[in-house]
């Protein structure tokens, strides 16, 4: 296992004018589970590949534990990657295939069928072990791929990149809580792409969200959801996301239709693009309290419905609990604990730690 930092690291493609990757500087701890979640063209198949040694940075560098591996091939780094689909032998049974890479590391006989045998248990593949791959599904092919990436104990670090598009829905959340288990079990450094909210935040100690080729925040499933540092992220967790609306700053208090805000916190920069950030699952709704809300339309997703609307020409979205009544002509208020205020895009610190006003 590795610790790994990214230093001063940036890349540009030489046929693109921008950059697919923003300078940044980045620590990431030795044992620790991360997810690299974003948009498709955020940057972060770009990034995970420059960690793997598959592409060098076009400026920074890249250390495993302060050693310099930026001029390094991937077997150099000793990291194993499982790809968005599957790589397998197809001449090769599925238990070879999961041997493979030991045989050629020259592991012991004894150790390498302990381990294809753990692999083969983990993976539901016990009655599949002496089958030839070619005769498997894609489903399966690509347990084999996952398996081929963790009977590895040496390895500095395993990366994923979306390893699950291939799998199906029913079987994806059984793989996420297996590679969890072994996270735990092993402590490896795991670094796992997705464009899936759910698949990074039931895997991850820590997620890191990138945006147009930035990181924009790094936290706990837990810090995205209350605090969202960018107005990407609070859009990007959550279903629905958070509501992002525009406001006026007068003095020390925020403007919001007619609404005002009590801010916990000074305005450096007046001149700035202000907007509040609230979650539907922080807005109340009442027949004769707060603001008036033009509803657009209700939206029954079983546990909950979601209430759309519009309020002096924002967007607004709330959750109501199944069975509670929805007024005929709702006014909504916020949970003055759970908003965040957002001067361009990026989040006012209250000073507090939790919250921003």
């Amino acid at each position: 296992m590795a610790s790994i930092q990214l230093q001063s690291l940036a890349h540009r493609y030489p046929s693109a004018p921008d950059y697919a990757l923003n300078s940044m500087q980045q620590s990431w701890s030795d044992g620790g589970a991360y997810a690299l979640l974003g948009p498709s063209g955020c940057g972060k198949t770009t990034l995970l590949n420059i960690i793997s040694g598959l592409l060098r940075p076009s400026e920074g560098r890249v250390l495993f534990d302060d050693i310099d591996v930026t001029d390094l091939t991937t077997q150099q780094r000793n990291i194993a990657q499982v790809f968005q689909f599957p790589v397998v032998y197809d001449t090769m049974t599925v238990a070879d295939n999961l041997a493979f890479p030991l045989r050629n590391r020259g592991i012991a006989k004894n150790e390498i069928e302990k381990r294809v045998a753990d692999a083969l248990q983990m993976l539901d593949l016990q009655e599949r072990a002496n089958d030839r791959a070619h005769s498997l599904t894609a489903d399966d092919k690509q347990k084999i791929s996952l398996g081929r990436g963790l009977v590895r104990t040496d390895v500095q670090a395993i990366l994923f990149d979306e390893p699950l598009t291939v799998i199906d829905p029913h079987l994806k959340w059984q793989l996420r809580t297996e590679l969890k288990k072994i996270h735990q079990r092993f402590q490896h450094t795991m670094i796992y792409v997705t464009h899936d909210q759910t698949e990074a935040l039931t895997f991850a100690d820590q997620v890191i969200v990138m945006y147009e080729g930035a990181v924009v925040q790094i936290g706990t499933p837990q810090q995205l959801f209350e605090t969202p540092e960018h107005t990407f992220v609070g859009k990007f967790i959550g279903s629905p996301g958070m509501n992002v609306l525009p406001c006026e700053i007068d003095g020390s208090e925020a403007v919001f239709a007619g609404k005002r805000f009590s801010l916990n916190t000074a305005i450096d920069n007046p001149a700035a693009r202000f907007e509040l950030g609230i979650r539907p699952e922080n807005i109340k709704l009442s027949p004769s309290e707060g603001m008036p809300l033009t509803v657009t339309a209700l939206e029954d997703v079983g546990r909950h419905v979601i209430v759309r609307g519009e309020i002096a020409g924002a967007q607004l979205s709330a959750l109501v609990k199944d069975g509670v009544a929805i007024p005929e002509n709702p006014r909504v208020s916020f949970d003055s604990a759970h908003i965040n205020l957002y001067a361009d895009d990026y989040r006012v610190a209250s000073g507090r730690g939790d919250q921003a006003i």
